[in-house]
């Protein structure tokens, strides 16, 4: 899952600067991620998908992309919110 190969990547960016603060922004993430359970429309359809499905939580600069199911939800990946968004980050999730 691509959520799972960005968060070390992230942290380990963060971290070069700032150690304590990469690891309060993974905390972060989790707990907002966590937060779906309870509220799992929470946050706004993708612009550059246009499906109900599938939602962004904005955290920091970063948009944490997740599907909507009836009985889970599933992040996809957390991206850069400065960097372009390749729809087919998400696509192979229908």
């Amino acid at each position: 899952m691509l959520a799972l190969r960005r968060m070390p990547e992230i942290v380990d960016y963060i971290s070069r600067d700032r150690p304590d603060a990469a690891r309060q922004w993974a905390e972060g993430v989790f707990d907002a991620v966590d937060e779906l359970a309870s509220f799992p429309g929470k946050g706004r359809v993708v612009p550059e998908v246009g499906r109900p499905s599938v939602r962004e939580l904005i955290y920091g600069e970063y948009r944490v992309i997740h599907k909507v199911r009836a009985t889970a939800i599933g992040v996809l990946t957390v991206h850069h919110g400065r960097r372009r968004f390749a729809r087919r980050e998400v696509q192979g999730d229908r």
